[in-house]
This record gives structure tokens, sequence and C-alpha cells, in this order.
């Protein structure tokens, strides 16, 4: 498979030594020294686009792949408010996109494990709910992308709780995330469920970066010549 690789920061490595280590060939390494060859003649040769960027820039990234008819595997966060836009155009002009906000195989079940915990919780009022996030300084978004799809979560199986919030309140029906920078430390979220007499507890550690470049290469794989918009629980038949 012709990877074109979209941001080559840490994570954009991680992903090339995965993917060559498969017997994948990166055709294509884009930063911002030489954006310039983020158009249709160079990404066009690539049999599939992963897209590791900034949320200024993600949203133009993406619509290059779309032009040059490239299917795009997209793990930056912070940008949310445009992914409405980004998938009713590659469903109605048929390309390729998977957009995460991580592809780490276990936090993919964590997140399944996450739905039905809140699940059980929805009938148990006696229960408070809050999330911890934990990431290195050069984090760019707070909370994370991992954080904002748990919290949606929460607020889809607890209708006592209306909104998130990334700071400490008193308010019984705000989703308290609580956001650390700290390094080194690649990742790690925990779902808080508090009564008078005991604590409820869930948490996904990251160890390294390879997990979530595992992840995206497998992703990557999977969306080969296909058209439409996908999710990892497509990816992982979730």
């Amino acid at each position: 498979m012709k990877i074109a690789l979209i941001g080559y920061g840490k994570m954009g490595k991680a992903i090339d030594a995965i993917a060559t280590a498969k017997g994948h060939e990166v055709i294509l390494r884009v930063d911002l020294n030489n954006k310039h060859l983020l158009d249709k003649e160079h990404l066009g040769q690539a049999d599939v686009a992963i897209e590791f960027t900034t949320p200024e820039t993600a949203y133009f990234n993406v619509m290059k792949c779309f032009e040059a008819n490239v299917p795009v595997v997209s793990g930056t966060t912070g940008w949310l408010e445009k992914l409405p836009e980004i998938n009713a155009i590659a469903t109605k002009e048929g390309k390729g996109f998977l957009h995460a906000t991580n592809f780490s195989i276990g936090v993919n079940i964590f997140f399944e494990v996450n739905k039905r915990l809140a699940e059980l919780m929805a009938t148990q009022p006696q229960y408070d709910v809050r999330m911890e996030e934990i990431h290195h300084t050069q984090k760019k978004d707070s909370p994370s992308g991992t954080a904002i799809t748990l919290a949606e979560q929460v607020l889809a199986g607890i209708p006592r709780k209306h909104e998130w919030i990334n700071q400490e309140s008193a308010v019984d029906d705000k989703l308290v995330i609580i956001s650390k920078r700290i390094d080194p430390a690649p990742g790690t979220h925990t779902v808080t469920y508090t009564s008078p007499i005991d604590d409820i507890s869930i948490t996904h550690t990251a160890h390294s970066r390879e997990g979530f470049a595992a992840g995206a290469v497998v992703a990557a794989e999977w969306l080969k010549g296909k058209s439409g918009v996908y999710s990892m629980k497509d990816v992982l038949n979730l």
C-alpha cells in the first residue's frame, strides 16, 4: 500500500516506522517545510492518506485529499465543529473518510465499556460522575478529543448530566473534565462514579504512541479502496 503522511511530527514518524515495518511504502511526507506538495499531483499517487496535524489545518488537508480522490484517515482533534461538513461532502461526493479521536484498539474497547457503564448508571442517581485526562505538555487541545468522546458517551447515557465543562464545578447537571498536562504522559483517561458509600472507576493508560500509530495504520489498511464515512467501530467491528 502506498501511503501519504500529512503531518510529520512525533505521531507521523511513529506511523511511518510501523507502516514501513509492515511492508507499506510511504511515498509522501508533508510537514510545514514542504506543504506545497499537498496537491493532486503528489497525493494522487497514494492509495490512502493519514493526517495528523493541527485543528487549524485539518479541514484544508482533508479537502486536498478529497480533491485528489484519495481516501483519508484523520486523527487530528480539536476541530470537531467542522466534521459534519466534511462528513456531508464525503458522503455526497463518494470520498473515503475515517476520523477518530483515538486509534488505539484498547481505547476503542474502552469506549464501549464506558458506554455500557453509563447506561447502567442512568438509574443510579446516588452516583455522581467526573472525568480526568492527563497528557504531555505539547498537547494542543484541552480537553483531549478522546476525553470529549468519553464525555459525549456519558451524556448520552445519563440524562441527569446535560453538558461537560473543562473545569471544576459544583453544578449537578455538569460533567466535570479535569485536564492535566504533565511530561512525559502519552495519555491517561479516567471516568469515576462516586457515591457516599463507594467509587467505581475505569481507566485507560497509554504507555507510548505506538498503540495510536498502529491503530492508524490498521485503519488505513481497512479504508483503502473504500468510499463513505467510517469510524474505528467499523474497522474493529464493535
